[in-house]
């Protein structure tokens, strides 16, 4: 069975704006107010998927949510016309106005958990779209992207879908960000490493102070049993509170995992050794653990430059390619380890390949929150349903299809324009033709 693996990124939509909305996201807070740039952010997400797919490595791309999301505006109590919706809820509620128009489902990271299908009992590969619960603005996600999803990965010999956890503190779930698969190869039995914050139900109450816990213990479990992995498939870790505290609100944010390697920061997880003994006990393959204390790194420029938040991408060769966004440059701590300490090192990481994804990163997602890794056989590639495969002739159509749709400025207070939202429905309508999704907005499903 020939598994390759397939980053799914996630277009970024046209009222992507800066609202600051993710508490203990230090660079979504510190932006807030400023003006966004969407046709730039767009052409910025596009630009990296055609590098790498111009490199080698297979690339697809998932549809944005429909934003301004209207049916919850009006859910909450505001009625009439969509322009009627708008003025009022900027006038009465401006935080709900921004939530219901973020552009977060650009961090494909987030949409779901993915169990491929060598590492299923049944066969299939598994998905579970996040609750994302633990914010409003990306609780509106989760029914949309199953639909994307459902209609993506269609075959139901060769696809499981789940049902999105209850959508309770306890079973708190913020899907990829927080799992990484380790294995030898992708074809080969993986390890399945989930990162949770804390436990809703028992624990030792050892939970960061500044900043919310996203993940549970309990969500975790809960996904793994849904996808039908065992305990020696398995390995359960907390995240240090610490690095929570510092900003890391994920843990893709401080660790980055492929095949056997695992790239992580000192204050990664909250029992280091354990975690690195249950998955050497658990791996067919040696693990390849590569760390980076905090004297090279500190908790402040790791957050700042999002170095862990970087692909990391396996060649046939069996080196490793890791893809950084620009920042890491700036930060002279964070580039001098790349040099000294990555590439010079005994591990596969053999390349750094620098991404200029600053619309996104100054919302406080690098190249990995935009996405969502799906390791498919060569029948399950087969298989997909749209036109989802990044190739030369899709790529042109996405570009001037954002050329034609979205704004090159956008600021919070013009998110209550009522053409913003028949401009981005238009948009939306539009490129469901082009990937050949059929109808998976509200506004399609009547």
């Amino acid at each position: 069975m020939s598994m390759r693996e397939i980053n799914f990124d996630g277009l970024v939509g046209p009222t992507h704006n800066y609202s600051g909305l993710a508490h203990g996201n230090v660079a979504s807070m510190s932006h807030e107010g400023l003006v966004a740039n969407p046709r730039e952010a767009a052409l910025q997400g596009l630009e990296k998927m055609k590098s790498l797919m111009d490199s080698g490595y297979a690339q697809g791309v998932l549809p944005p949510q429909q934003r301004p999301d209207l049916g919850a505006l009006r859910e909450l109590g505001f009625a009439g016309s969509d322009a009627r919706v708008l003025s009022r809820a900027a006038d009465e509620a401006p935080q709900l106005l921004r939530a219901v128009c973020s552009a977060s489902s650009m961090w494909t990271a987030n949409a779901a958990t993915v169990t491929p299908s060598v590492d299923a009992p049944d066969g299939r590969a598994h998905f579970t779209p996040a609750n994302l619960q633990s914010s409003f603005h990306r609780y509106l996600e989760p029914a949309t992207t199953g639909r994307v999803l459902a209609s993506i990965f269609a075959d139901e010999a060769r696809f499981a879908h789940h049902p999105v956890l209850p959508a309770t503190p306890a079973f708190s779930d913020e899907g990829a960000a927080n799992h990484t698969r380790l294995a030898g190869e992708h074809g080969e039995p993986g390890v399945h490493l989930y990162v949770y914050g804390r436990q809703a139900f028992g624990g030792d109450g050892i939970a960061p102070r500044r900043y919310p816990a996203r993940q549970t213990l309990e969500a975790s479990q809960a996904v793994a049993r849904q996808h039908g992995l065992s305990d020696a498939q398995t390995v359960f870790a907390q995240q240090h509170p610490e690095a929570i505290d510092a900003g890391v609100f994920h843990n893709d944010v401080i660790a980055v995992g492929n095949g056997p390697v695992l790239l992580y920061h000192e204050v990664a997880f909250r029992d280091e050794q354990g975690t690195l003994d249950a998955l050497r006990e658990r791996m067919a393959s040696p693990l390849i653990p590569v760390r980076v204390p905090v004297e090279a790194v500190s908790l402040d420029d790791a957050v700042a430059s999002y170095l862990f938040n970087s692909q990391l991408l396996s060649n046939p060769d069996g080196t490793m390619t890791l893809v950084v966004p620009g920042e890491c440059q700036e930060r002279e701590a964070v580039w001098r380890c790349l040099q000294d300490h990555l590439l010079a090192g005994h591990n596969p990481i053999s390349e750094v390949v620098v991404k200029d994804v600053k619309q996104s990163m100054r919302n406080g997602g690098g190249p990995a929150c935009l996405r969502l890794r799906v390791a498919l056989s060569a029948a399950e590639r087969a298989a997909l349903s749209g036109r989802v495969l990044l190739d030369d002739a899709l790529h042109g159509e996405l570009v001037a299809w954002v050329e034609r749709h979205y704004r090159d400025r956008l600021a919070p207070a013009d998110l209550a324009d009522p053409a913003l939202a028949s401009e981005t429905l238009a948009a939306l309508d539009e490129l469901t033709g082009i990937l050949r999704l059929g109808s998976v907005y509200p506004f399609q499903l009547g």
